[in-house]
């Protein structure tokens, strides 16, 4: 294994799409500690803090993919940097 399939995987990864959905109401219940009415109250007379309570929860998902992404490239070059000292021992 050499540099290049190894960096043409982390290129792969980073070009998947991540696909964020909105948050259920469930969720924001319990996250927010605040009943569905709440919440249906906010979404009709506050539509704005609605609004960015729901990128907040994609924003963070998003973070969360990232890193995912990042730990995952990691091990890639972890694994490559081990082939390497294999290879010249």
């Amino acid at each position: 294994m050499t540099f290049v399939p190894i960096f043409y995987k982390i290129s792969k990864l980073y070009e998947e799409e991540i696909k964020v959905t909105a948050p259920s109401l469930r969720k924001l219940e319990f996250d927010l500690d605040v009943n569905k009415t709440t919440l249906h109250n906010w979404k009709k007379n506050r539509p704005k803090l609605f609004e960015f309570i729901i990128e907040s929860y994609k924003d963070r998902e998003i973070l969360k993919k990232h890193l995912e992404l990042l730990l995952e490239q990691k091990n890639l070059i972890e694994k490559e940097i081990n082939l390497t000292k294999d290879r010249i021992n």
